[in-house]
């Protein structure tokens, strides 16, 4: 009756999935976006730095001399 071409609601979920819900195309776009940032680098001296954490006693400077 219909061409699926013509048809609205194949329109707004090409690229997906059939049968993808309104919520599930959100989540697979948002998904999408996420894994597009730039990732932090991967080790040497900036991975020492973040797993090194805060020195003890940082944050109350109140103690010592």
């Amino acid at each position: 009756m219909s061409d699926p071409v013509d048809d609205p609601s194949e329109a707004a979920t090409a690229g997906g999935p059939p049968g993808e819900t309104p919520a599930q195309k959100a989540l697979r776009l948002k998904q999408a976006r996420l894994d597009a940032r730039p990732k932090p680098p991967r080790g040497g001296r900036f991975q020492r730095e973040q797993a090194a954490g805060v020195t003890p006693g940082a944050n109350r400077p109140w103690t010592h001399k």
